[in-house]
């Protein structure tokens, strides 16, 4: 069975990440300082605050949440395919 897009997009990615220094688990490094597939909710105030052209959506997902070195959100990072891939 072929492997999906996304999911070739994904194991890329994760590498790049190690070989830049974050970590999935925590090591001799430090502590893990990446969260994958970290729920999201929006309340109505916070789609409000963003004005006419944000997406109103309750709830999503971010593919990896990198944290800094108090744990506190850093970068969020979106898995997709690659353009010059086929669908």
């Amino acid at each position: 069975m072929p492997i999906k897009k996304e999911a070739r997009a994904r194991i890329k990615i994760n590498k790049l990440l190690e070989k830049a220094g974050w970590r999935f688990f925590d090591d001799s490094k430090g502590k893990a300082n990446i969260q994958l597939e970290l729920n999201i909710k929006i309340n109505q105030e916070d789609i409000e605050a963003q004005g006419d052209d944000f997406e109103k959506t309750k709830t999503g997902a971010a593919d990896y949440l990198l944290l800094d070195k108090k744990g506190f959100p850093l970068m969020v990072l979106e898995a997709k395919r690659e353009e010059n891939e086929k669908v």
